[in-house]
Protein backbone atom coordinates (compact mmCIF):
# COMPACT_ATOMS: atom_id res chain seq x y z
CA UNK A 1 0.00 0.00 0.00
CA UNK A 2 1.49 3.08 -1.20
CA UNK A 3 1.53 6.45 1.02
CA UNK A 4 0.87 9.55 -1.76
CA UNK A 5 -1.72 12.15 -2.07
CA UNK A 6 -4.82 10.08 -1.94
CA UNK A 7 -5.99 7.31 -4.55
CA UNK A 8 -8.71 7.75 -7.40
CA UNK A 9 -11.55 7.99 -5.08
CA UNK A 10 -10.68 11.45 -3.95
CA UNK A 11 -10.82 13.10 -7.26
CA UNK A 12 -12.94 15.30 -8.76
CA UNK A 13 -16.00 13.33 -10.67
CA UNK A 14 -15.23 9.94 -8.65
CA UNK A 15 -18.28 7.68 -7.08
CA UNK A 16 -17.98 9.76 -3.87
CA UNK A 17 -18.32 13.26 -5.19
CA UNK A 18 -21.63 14.86 -4.32
CA UNK A 19 -24.32 15.61 -6.78
CA UNK A 20 -25.08 19.05 -8.66
CA UNK A 21 -26.78 21.42 -6.10
CA UNK A 22 -31.01 22.19 -7.33
CA UNK A 23 -30.38 26.12 -7.90
CA UNK A 24 -34.07 26.79 -9.14
CA UNK A 25 -34.73 25.08 -6.02
CA UNK A 26 -32.70 27.23 -3.99
CA UNK A 27 -33.39 30.64 -5.79
CA UNK A 28 -37.29 30.32 -5.00
CA UNK A 29 -36.59 29.48 -0.96
CA UNK A 30 -34.60 32.85 -0.97
CA UNK A 31 -37.45 34.83 -2.54
CA UNK A 32 -39.67 33.23 0.47
CA UNK A 33 -37.36 34.00 2.96
CA UNK A 34 -37.41 37.57 1.85
CA UNK A 35 -40.72 37.86 1.36
CA UNK A 36 -41.40 36.36 4.68
CA UNK A 37 -39.06 39.22 6.37
CA UNK A 38 -40.82 42.13 4.49
CA UNK A 39 -44.14 41.11 5.52
CA UNK A 40 -43.01 41.18 9.46
CA UNK A 41 -41.62 44.58 8.68
CA UNK A 42 -44.22 46.03 7.69
CA UNK A 43 -46.31 44.50 10.57
CA UNK A 44 -43.94 45.52 13.07
CA UNK A 45 -43.53 49.34 11.56
CA UNK A 46 -47.44 49.38 11.50
CA UNK A 47 -47.49 48.36 15.54
CA UNK A 48 -44.89 51.53 16.41
CA UNK A 49 -46.46 54.40 14.49
CA UNK A 50 -49.79 53.21 15.94
CA UNK A 51 -48.06 53.72 19.18
CA UNK A 52 -46.20 56.48 18.87
CA UNK A 53 -50.10 58.20 16.89
CA UNK A 54 -51.24 56.92 20.73
CA UNK A 55 -48.92 58.55 22.54
CA UNK A 56 -49.44 61.76 20.59
CA UNK A 57 -53.37 61.57 20.72
CA UNK A 58 -52.87 61.12 24.61
CA UNK A 59 -50.56 64.17 25.21
CA UNK A 60 -52.31 66.12 23.47
CA UNK A 61 -55.41 65.23 25.64
CA UNK A 62 -53.21 65.29 29.02
CA UNK A 63 -52.32 69.05 27.51
CA UNK A 64 -56.23 69.95 26.56
CA UNK A 65 -57.40 68.83 29.99
CA UNK A 66 -55.81 71.65 32.31
CA UNK A 67 -53.42 74.71 32.36
CA UNK A 68 -51.75 74.37 35.33
CA UNK A 69 -50.20 71.13 37.30
CA UNK A 70 -51.24 70.65 40.13
CA UNK A 71 -50.63 68.08 43.16
CA UNK A 72 -53.68 66.00 44.24
CA UNK A 73 -57.40 66.21 42.74
CA UNK A 74 -58.13 69.27 41.58
CA UNK A 75 -61.30 70.34 43.36
CA UNK A 76 -64.45 70.92 40.94
CA UNK A 77 -65.62 74.68 40.44
CA UNK A 78 -68.49 75.50 42.98
CA UNK A 79 -71.78 75.85 41.15
CA UNK A 80 -73.85 79.03 41.25
CA UNK A 81 -76.04 77.87 43.58
CA UNK A 82 -73.11 77.22 46.26
CA UNK A 83 -71.98 80.72 46.28
CA UNK A 84 -73.52 83.35 48.84
CA UNK A 85 -75.49 86.00 47.72
CA UNK A 86 -73.78 89.42 46.36
CA UNK A 87 -74.15 92.20 48.97
CA UNK A 88 -76.84 94.37 48.08
CA UNK A 89 -75.52 97.89 46.78
CA UNK A 90 -77.27 101.33 48.04
CA UNK A 91 -79.14 103.22 45.14
CA UNK A 92 -76.75 106.15 44.35
CA UNK A 93 -78.85 109.34 45.50
CA UNK A 94 -78.27 112.09 43.32
CA UNK A 95 -78.89 115.75 44.66
CA UNK A 96 -81.45 118.47 42.41
CA UNK A 97 -79.27 121.48 44.55
CA UNK A 98 -76.20 122.37 43.58
CA UNK A 99 -73.80 122.62 46.31
CA UNK A 100 -73.51 125.83 48.25
CA UNK A 101 -70.72 127.98 47.12
CA UNK A 102 -67.86 128.69 49.12
CA UNK A 103 -67.64 131.40 51.41
CA UNK A 104 -66.31 135.00 50.10
CA UNK A 105 -62.66 136.12 50.58
CA UNK A 106 -62.93 137.49 54.33
CA UNK A 107 -61.16 140.22 53.48
CA UNK A 108 -64.04 141.73 51.32
CA UNK A 109 -65.61 142.15 55.14
CA UNK A 110 -62.61 142.99 57.10
CA UNK A 111 -62.07 146.13 53.88
CA UNK A 112 -65.57 147.27 53.60
CA UNK A 113 -67.50 148.72 56.57
CA UNK A 114 -70.76 148.09 54.88
CA UNK A 115 -70.02 144.37 55.13
CA UNK A 116 -67.83 144.63 58.11
CA UNK A 117 -70.85 145.33 60.90
CA UNK A 118 -70.73 142.72 63.15
CA UNK A 119 -70.62 143.98 66.93
CA UNK A 120 -66.79 145.11 67.58
CA UNK A 121 -65.29 145.97 70.98
CA UNK A 122 -62.55 144.58 73.16
CA UNK A 123 -64.62 141.77 74.43
CA UNK A 124 -65.72 140.72 71.07
CA UNK A 125 -62.13 141.05 69.65
CA UNK A 126 -60.16 140.02 72.15
CA UNK A 127 -62.18 137.22 74.37
CA UNK A 128 -61.70 135.43 77.20
CA UNK A 129 -59.13 135.59 79.95
CA UNK A 130 -56.21 134.79 78.02
CA UNK A 131 -54.45 134.61 74.59
CA UNK A 132 -52.11 131.48 73.43
CA UNK A 133 -50.05 132.11 70.92
CA UNK A 134 -47.11 129.66 68.87
CA UNK A 135 -47.75 127.74 71.68
CA UNK A 136 -47.41 130.13 74.69
CA UNK A 137 -49.94 131.76 77.14
CA UNK A 138 -50.10 134.48 78.72
CA UNK A 139 -52.91 135.88 81.11
CA UNK A 140 -55.29 138.97 80.31
CA UNK A 141 -54.99 142.19 81.76
CA UNK A 142 -57.11 145.14 81.34
CA UNK A 143 -58.50 145.83 78.19
CA UNK A 144 -60.65 149.08 76.70
CA UNK A 145 -61.99 151.19 73.71
CA UNK A 146 -61.61 155.03 72.86
CA UNK A 147 -62.88 156.77 69.67
CA UNK A 148 -60.27 159.59 70.80
CA UNK A 149 -57.85 157.18 68.99
CA UNK A 150 -54.86 159.97 69.74
CA UNK A 151 -55.71 159.28 73.45
CA UNK A 152 -54.18 155.78 73.79
CA UNK A 153 -50.84 156.79 71.36
CA UNK A 154 -47.36 158.01 72.66
CA UNK A 155 -45.43 159.98 70.54
CA UNK A 156 -46.73 161.06 66.89
CA UNK A 157 -48.45 157.77 66.39
CA UNK A 158 -51.94 159.88 67.70
CA UNK A 159 -51.46 162.27 64.55
CA UNK A 160 -51.05 159.11 62.49
CA UNK A 161 -54.14 157.83 63.68
CA UNK A 162 -56.54 161.00 63.25
CA UNK A 163 -54.78 162.22 60.25
CA UNK A 164 -56.04 159.15 58.62
CA UNK A 165 -59.71 159.30 60.15
CA UNK A 166 -59.67 156.52 62.75
CA UNK A 167 -62.62 156.12 64.40
CA UNK A 168 -61.93 153.64 67.50
CA UNK A 169 -58.83 152.74 69.37
CA UNK A 170 -59.32 148.80 71.14
CA UNK A 171 -56.33 148.22 73.26
CA UNK A 172 -55.42 144.96 75.28
CA UNK A 173 -52.86 143.80 77.77
CA UNK A 174 -51.53 140.17 78.22
CA UNK A 175 -48.56 138.99 80.48
CA UNK A 176 -46.13 135.71 81.03
CA UNK A 177 -43.22 135.78 83.33
CA UNK A 178 -42.61 139.47 84.15
CA UNK A 179 -42.90 140.32 80.48
CA UNK A 180 -46.37 142.24 79.62
CA UNK A 181 -47.59 143.65 76.00
CA UNK A 182 -50.42 145.63 74.83
CA UNK A 183 -51.62 145.51 71.74
CA UNK A 184 -53.27 148.39 70.15
CA UNK A 185 -56.27 147.99 67.05
CA UNK A 186 -57.07 151.02 65.20
CA UNK A 187 -60.37 151.16 63.26
CA UNK A 188 -60.43 152.86 59.81
CA UNK A 189 -62.78 153.18 56.87
CA UNK A 190 -61.05 151.32 54.24
CA UNK A 191 -58.14 149.25 54.78
CA UNK A 192 -56.18 152.40 52.37
CA UNK A 193 -56.22 154.37 55.71
CA UNK A 194 -55.38 151.31 57.53
CA UNK A 195 -52.18 150.97 55.43
CA UNK A 196 -51.51 154.10 55.26
CA UNK A 197 -51.40 154.20 58.93
CA UNK A 198 -49.87 151.16 59.45
CA UNK A 199 -46.66 152.85 57.05
CA UNK A 200 -46.54 156.31 58.68
CA UNK A 201 -46.65 154.48 62.59
CA UNK A 202 -43.59 155.91 64.88
CA UNK A 203 -43.36 154.72 68.28
CA UNK A 204 -46.22 153.36 69.32
CA UNK A 205 -49.58 152.83 71.13
CA UNK A 206 -49.28 153.38 75.03
CA UNK A 207 -49.18 150.46 77.23
CA UNK A 208 -52.03 149.79 79.15
CA UNK A 209 -51.24 148.71 83.15
CA UNK A 210 -54.18 147.08 85.76
CA UNK A 211 -56.52 144.42 86.34
CA UNK A 212 -52.88 142.82 87.72
CA UNK A 213 -50.33 144.06 85.56
CA UNK A 214 -48.15 147.21 86.61
CA UNK A 215 -47.31 149.87 84.48
CA UNK A 216 -44.52 149.31 82.04
CA UNK A 217 -42.84 150.77 79.60
CA UNK A 218 -42.74 154.55 80.48
CA UNK A 219 -40.09 156.37 80.02
CA UNK A 220 -37.67 153.20 79.08
CA UNK A 221 -36.72 151.37 75.91
CA UNK A 222 -39.80 148.96 74.58
CA UNK A 223 -40.04 146.53 71.97
CA UNK A 224 -42.78 147.76 69.73
CA UNK A 225 -44.32 146.77 65.78
CA UNK A 226 -46.88 147.93 63.35
CA UNK A 227 -48.87 146.16 60.41
CA UNK A 228 -52.06 146.34 58.92
CA UNK A 229 -55.35 143.53 57.91
CA UNK A 230 -57.95 144.75 56.20
CA UNK A 231 -59.37 148.29 57.67
CA UNK A 232 -57.36 147.25 61.13
CA UNK A 233 -54.28 148.63 62.03
CA UNK A 234 -52.75 146.62 64.70
CA UNK A 235 -49.35 147.56 67.12
CA UNK A 236 -47.76 146.26 69.47
CA UNK A 237 -45.57 147.32 72.38
CA UNK A 238 -43.50 144.89 74.79
CA UNK A 239 -41.14 145.32 77.81
CA UNK A 240 -40.35 144.22 81.55
CA UNK A 241 -42.61 145.00 84.42
CA UNK A 242 -39.67 145.64 86.48
CA UNK A 243 -39.44 148.60 84.14
CA UNK A 244 -36.19 147.62 82.81
CA UNK A 245 -35.48 148.76 79.28
CA UNK A 246 -35.35 146.21 76.33
CA UNK A 247 -31.95 146.02 74.90
CA UNK A 248 -31.16 144.48 71.46
CA UNK A 249 -29.88 141.36 72.98
CA UNK A 250 -33.32 140.59 74.37
CA UNK A 251 -35.60 137.98 73.01
CA UNK A 252 -38.16 137.31 75.50
CA UNK A 253 -40.05 141.09 75.00
CA UNK A 254 -39.56 140.59 71.00
CA UNK A 255 -40.93 137.24 71.27
CA UNK A 256 -44.02 138.52 73.24
CA UNK A 257 -44.62 141.04 70.74
CA UNK A 258 -44.93 138.87 67.85
CA UNK A 259 -47.11 136.68 70.12
CA UNK A 260 -49.50 139.01 70.40
CA UNK A 261 -49.02 141.12 66.71
CA UNK A 262 -49.86 137.21 65.68
CA UNK A 263 -52.91 136.59 68.15
CA UNK A 264 -54.51 140.29 66.36
CA UNK A 265 -53.74 139.31 63.50
CA UNK A 266 -55.43 135.68 64.13
CA UNK A 267 -58.44 137.66 65.59
CA UNK A 268 -59.35 139.97 62.93
CA UNK A 269 -59.05 137.45 60.74
CA UNK A 270 -61.29 135.27 62.58
CA UNK A 271 -63.94 138.34 62.55
CA UNK A 272 -63.94 138.65 58.55
CA UNK A 273 -64.11 134.71 58.54
CA UNK A 274 -67.33 134.18 60.83
CA UNK A 275 -68.76 137.43 58.68
CA UNK A 276 -68.30 135.29 55.09
CA UNK A 277 -69.75 132.25 56.68
CA UNK A 278 -72.86 133.87 57.93
CA UNK A 279 -72.99 135.62 54.57
CA UNK A 280 -73.65 132.08 52.79
CA UNK A 281 -75.72 130.84 55.37
CA UNK A 282 -78.01 133.81 54.66
CA UNK A 283 -78.04 133.57 51.39
CA UNK A 284 -78.80 129.96 51.74
CA UNK A 285 -81.70 130.51 53.73
CA UNK A 286 -83.12 133.52 50.92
Amino acid sequence: MSFGQGGPGWGPGGPSAPSTPDWAALAEEAERTRARRRRWLMIGGGAVATAAVAAIVATAVVSESGSEASAGTPSAAPSAGSLPPAPEQPEPTFSSEPPPPPPPDPREFLSDPKKDTAPLSAATLFPGDSMRANGRAYGKGASGSTENCAAGTQGTLGAVLTNNGCRELIRVTYERDGIAVTVGVAVFDSAEAASKAKAQARPNVASLPGAGVPAFCRGVTCHTSANALGRYAYFTISGYTSGRSVTASDTAAPRAGRDAADFAFARILKRGQDQAAASVTEGTRD
